[in-house]
């Protein structure tokens, strides 16, 4: 299959939800934690609505072809304010200075966000942390700045307002506003996520990301915050106005049960095998640096037929063939976006992998390198599951911001980048089955889209339960994220 003629019908899509994480904010907390906790729930009820209509909006940005954004893309809606009015006529180059779209200033970011009226109140905030003002001021180097505008603000409830919530835990959110190097709005627009100033432990100290989308309404951020105006281009980078606060995304558990319309049936799964407290080895998982959950929706389990569904759920044998499913759809210590991978070997290793297929890429008129550095073309990944020693064939096909996931050669990725605290969400529309363990082609022999019978499902998970169950004799366990 070419990668182009598979790619070219997608626009990325759905779903990195960042709502307000009670986990971490329990983490972060050095004092008055009730404070922090209400502040922490207030905000999740109010982006709770938001987040139910991008999972149930995201298969229909599916619809949207390369050819018809093309021609959409100029013409896409990035602000109502006017960047003119961001800042003092004085504090602008002439137009003569101007380079390209938005406006420029000789200000650093930091001197830009206090200058302006729309910005006053991040500003203000941003003083309290040295640090940061010193990262925002600094001219050796280039970064991004999405800032809330005023109006973000005016969002929050009046108790939010009243109780402010523990320093640490605000200095993380202003980190999460912050992305090194520069991005100006077309940059954006060729990324699924973008990476941030906020260094996540549970990601191995690696960079929390940002989920940018694009409709016809706009520039979304994490899909909730819309981009009210861009391009402010300052002496050390360029800032973008947003409308809502950020906040760093919940555990990957978290995150699933928050959405049963979607989930129930995959978190009722894990709660009946135990699924969050799995047996390892601690040589090979002394701590998790990431996940990434292949996560199956209600519809999955759905098409794999009342037989097999009552035999998982509802016998004791069924348990174990049920956690061996959940095993096969979690990858540990591995972190694989649509455009990143924190993992053994980064995108930029792919530069010169035998993945590329140059040839392909040049007849279509295009280039082997896409948007900064980010490689167009097909690339192939093995990730090692927790099931034993099986792996899920991974094959991701990039057109610049266009980007396909399949999973086993046969099984799409419905919403790409669920971003979670300790890694990613990549949801699927169908479970998937591992092959038999004889044979070696994974995309052939595991393809399952419908009904399977009992008996063929025991046939292919048997050989992984009975190495599971041979190497439980000395093993301790460990906490595998909240699922």
């Amino acid at each position: 299959m070419r990668y182009s003629t598979a790619i070219l019908p997608f626009v990325a899509s759905a779903a990195a939800i960042i709502i307000p994480d009670e986990a971490t904010a329990k983490q972060l907390i050095l004092e008055n934690e009730q404070k922090a906790e209400k502040t922490v729930s207030s905000w999740l009820d109010d982006a709770l609505p938001a987040i139910e209509d991008t999972f149930e909006s995201a298969r229909e940005a599916l619809e949207r072809q390369t050819s018809r954004l093309s021609g959409l893309l100029p013409k896409i809606e990035v602000g109502t304010e006017g960047i003119d009015d961001i800042l003092s006529p004085s504090d602008y180059n002439s137009d003569a200075d101007k380079s390209g779209p938005g406006r420029s200033t000789n200000l650093t970011v930091y001197q830009s966000i206090k200058a302006s009226n729309y910005t006053k109140h991040f500003a203000k905030i941003v003083d309290d942390f040295p640090d940061i003002v010193e990262k925002l001021n600094s001219t050796s180097s280039n970064i991004t700045l999405f800032v809330p505008t005023e109006h973000a603000f005016k969002k929050l409830p009046k108790h939010v307002k009243e109780h402010k919530p523990p320093r640490e835990f605000v200095e993380k959110i202003l980190q999460y506003h912050v992305v090194p190097d520069l991005y100006p709005v077309g940059r954006v627009l060729a990324h699924h996520t973008l990476p941030t100033a906020f260094e996540e432990e549970a990601l191995g100290g690696r960079p929390q990301r940002l989920r940018v989308s694009v409709s016809l309404f706009g520039i979304k951020v994490n899909f909730f915050s819309k981009v009210s105006w861009a391009n402010l281009n300052t002496k050390n980078g360029v800032v973008h106005g947003i409308d809502s606060i950020l906040v760093p995304p919940p555990p990957a558990g978290r995150l699933i049960s928050l959405f049963p319309t979607k989930f129930s049936t995959l978190e009722l799964a894990a709660q009946k095998t135990g699924f969050y407290r799995r047996p390892h080895d601690n040589t090979t998982y002394p701590s998790l640096t990431g996940l990434t959950v292949f996560a199956p929706t209600n519809t999955a389990f759905k098409k794999l037929g009342p037989a097999v569904n009552a035999f998982l759920f509802n016998t004791p044998k069924g348990l174990h063939y049920l956690e061996a499913l959940l095993a096969y759809h979690v990858v540990a210590n591995e972190t694989l976006y649509s455009d990143e991978y924190y993992g053994k070997q980064s995108f930029a290793d792919f530069l010169d992998s035998d993945y590329i297929n140059e040839d392909e890429i040049e007849a279509l008129g295009g280039e082997v390198e896409g948007e900064e550095g980010k490689p167009n073309g097909h690339f192939h990944l093995d990730l090692p599951t927790l099931l034993d020693d099986a792996h899920l064939a991974v094959d991701i096909a990039r057109w610049y911001g266009f980007i396909k996931i399949k999973v086993n050669g046969r099984v799409d990725v419905a919403i790409q980048d669920g971003l979670a605290k300790d890694g990613v969400l990549q949801v699927v529309d169908s479970v998937i089955i591992p092959p038999h363990k004889h044979k070696k082609d994974a995309s052939s022999s595991s393809w399952v889209d419908g009904e399977i019978s009992v008996e063929e499902l025991v046939e292919r998970l048997d050989p992984y339960i009975k190495s599971e169950e041979s190497k439980k004799k000395g093993e301790s366990e460990v906490e595998v994220g909240e699922l």
